[in-house]
């Protein structure tokens, strides 16, 4: 999604749920995407992530998109799905997150072991 504040492409999570549950939860209503399969990829717990005012902890997923059954909310400018090898600009990507679209695509070549926690 792209952020209506900062206008970068990015997922956002809120608090008192599992992160898988906020994920499913955020997904659906940031995107009206009903997402399954969910995977955990990596935690980034850089206390260094560039653009941050504050250390912020990601629990990263992989997912599958099964349906669109409602629409983006406020949060949201503009929700699009990238083919990897087609993404926006990196300085368009929100904080480190192409570190983690890059650890994906590593993973997709040659699978390994899930999930990486710490920098890559």
């Amino acid at each position: 999604m792209k952020r209506a504040s900062g206008g970068c492409w990015e997922v956002f999570a809120d608090r008192d749920e599992t992160t898988a549950e906020t994920g499913v939860r955020e997904a659906m209503e940031e995107s009206g995407w009903v997402v399954r399969n969910l995977r955990l990829l990596r935690i980034n717990d850089n206390p260094r992530r560039p653009h941050e005012d504050r250390q912020n902890i990601d629990f990263i997923y992989t997912a599958e998109g099964v349906e669109k059954t409602g629409e983006k909310d406020w949060e949201s400018e503009a929700i699009r799905w990238f083919p990897l090898d087609k993404l926006p600009p990196e300085s368009q990507i929100a904080f480190d997150h192409i570190e983690s679209i890059e650890l994906y695509k590593k993973y997709l070549q040659a699978a390994f072991p899930l999930p990486v926690v710490g920098n890559t």
